[in-house]
């Protein structure tokens, strides 16, 4: 194995650590869909990405699709059900790497409008014991390799102990049980620390198989950094250790995400406040904390910037949002919408608020978003 070759495997290992921290991050569900299925598009280079969420009766019930524009998912129509290679992948549980998925057996062609693809990646992600959904992979130049496989399954385990706290969290608020906070916040933490040790443990395994001593300290270390940045980042979803609801500090809970999201960079980043920002109602802290940690995740991860300024601004009426980078920007007219930007935007029209991107090739990013009180 060549210099190159090992240069080439410690960069997307690298890809993967920053992957798995974005998709890591997230706290909604949908958010947390929408991001696993970007970040195996950007991992691997895929053209088309989907996420299907698996029913009780081994159908998709939800299904999360980007790099197919909306006029032509319309056009379809009824999104797939999980049938032909999709339902194999379902039923038996492993992965399914193709150099072109019309001709295998199982297929059952597409429907009417939809774009032609070729080479196909999925992969099973399961929350806990279950099987949860699949993800699947469209449309790479070369086909994928056993390499895109890899890291594809080391990203959907990571989504897979993400869905599990985002349940268990979801249930914890159901329950609103004050005096068990301790107990119960334990108990989540532990079950998560012992999904992560699994995932770290077959990462170091795959390591060990490797004949090239340099490529497999590389994987086993970036495991071990692995295992730190997404058990730290996991740590911000437990609101069982947040005040109750109107006692939140914001300004706190940013900077703990600053510092947790900036851990894994070599990025300077500079916060700036302006205003108040105790007593906010709950939805608006969940809101901003979202937001910011989409922006700047964003620019850690793909800007290339020296530094990264986050201000954030407290009036009656709203918060504002500015994250700027020195970095190497981008035509943004050139840009698939759904890459990186489509949950920012979702989120802030869901809230009322605004979302607003300046930008051009080597001139840095400005990304602007206010959320209204």
């Amino acid at each position: 194995m060549t210099e190159n070759d090992n240069e080439a495997r410690a960069t997307r290992l690298s890809e993967l650590v920053g992957a798995a921290a974005a998709v890591a991050s997230q706290t909604d569900l949908e958010d947390l869909l929408g991001a696993t299925v970007e970040a195996a598009m950007e991992l691997t280079g895929a053209e088309y990405g989907a996420l299907g969420v698996i029913g009780e009766h081994r159908n998709l019930v939800q299904f999360v699709h980007r790099g197919m524009d909306e006029e032509t998912a319309d056009r379809i129509g009824t999104p797939p059900q999980g049938r032909g290679v999709l339902g194999l992948i379902s039923k038996e549980g492993r992965s399914y790497r193709l150099d072109d998925a019309s001709d295998h057996p199982a297929s059952v062609g597409f429907p009417d409008h939809h774009p032609a693809m070729d080479t196909f990646l999925g992969v099973p992600v399961r929350a806990g014991d279950r099987l949860f959904g699949n993800l699947y992979l469209a449309n790479k130049d070369g086909g994928f390799s056993e390499v895109d496989q890899m890291l594809v399954e080391a990203l959907a385990e990571i989504a897979g102990s993400a869905v599990l706290s985002i349940r268990l969290q979801d249930r914890l608020r159901r329950l609103a049980i004050v005096e068990d906070r301790e107990r119960i916040a334990r108990d989540i933490h532990d079950a998560i620390i012992q999904e992560l040790f699994a995932m770290g443990l077959e990462l170091q395994a795959t390591g060990l198989r490797i004949d090239d001593p340099e490529v497999r300290e590389t994987l086993v270390d970036h495991a071990d950094r692995l295992d730190r940045v997404i058990q730290s980042l996991r740590e911000l979803i437990f609101e069982l250790q947040r005040p109750p609801a109107g006692r939140r500090d914001l300004r706190a809970e940013i900077d703990d995400l600053v510092t947790r999201l900036g851990a894994a960079r070599q990025t300077q980043v500079d916060v700036t406040y302006n205003g108040m920002f105790v007593g906010l109602a709950q939805s608006t802290v969940d809101d901003v904390l979202q937001l910011v940690r989409e922006a700047l995740s964003n620019a850690l991860r793909h800007s290339g910037a020296d530094v990264v300024s986050l201000e954030i601004s407290a009036t009656p009426e709203a918060i504002d949002i500015e994250v700027r980078d020195d970095g190497k920007g981008f035509d943004l007219a050139g840009e698939e919408p759904g890459l990186g930007l489509s949950s920012m935007g979702a989120r802030t029209d869901r809230a009322g608020g605004s979302l607003r991107i300046n930008t051009a090739p080597d001139e840095g990013t400005v990304v602007t978003m206010r959320v209204p009180i």
